[in-house]
């Protein structure tokens, strides 16, 4: 099994910055991509950003040039780096991440969710 715990969620107000990380423990040997996504109330879960084991990024048109995801490896943590944040932000950011077993299984793990709230 493998666990994630995230953090750095909260309240900001429009155009500022907040930094999520997600750590990850247990079995983690074979993690390859990990990412976030985000769910905002009423609607469905949505991609937001992942990054491959390799440091390949991927974002989601809503957040690119403004959000920036990044890994540490030695620390299994996933980092996102929100600014110039819009009240269409607003969500529930949940941490995934890719495990690839010894006969090439693929399982996915997800985190609790950190609630991630901009308004003035």
């Amino acid at each position: 099994q493998v666990q994630l715990v995230e953090s750095g969620g909260g309240l900001v107000q429009p155009g500022g910055s907040l930094r999520l990380s997600c750590a990850a423990s247990g079995n983690i040997f074979g993690i390859t991509a990990m990412g976030w996504h985000r769910q905002a109330p009423g609607k469905q879960r949505e991609p937001v950003a992942t990054i491959t084991s390799g440091g390949s990024t991927n974002y989601a048109e809503s957040v690119k040039g403004r959000f920036t995801i990044a890994r540490d490896n030695a620390k299994n943590t996933v980092y996102l780096q929100m600014n110039s944040l819009k009240p269409e932000d607003t969500a529930v950011y949940y941490c995934n991440i890719e495990r690839v077993n010894g006969l090439g299984q693929r399982y996915p793990y997800w985190g609790q969710g950190t609630q991630v709230t901009v308004s003035s």
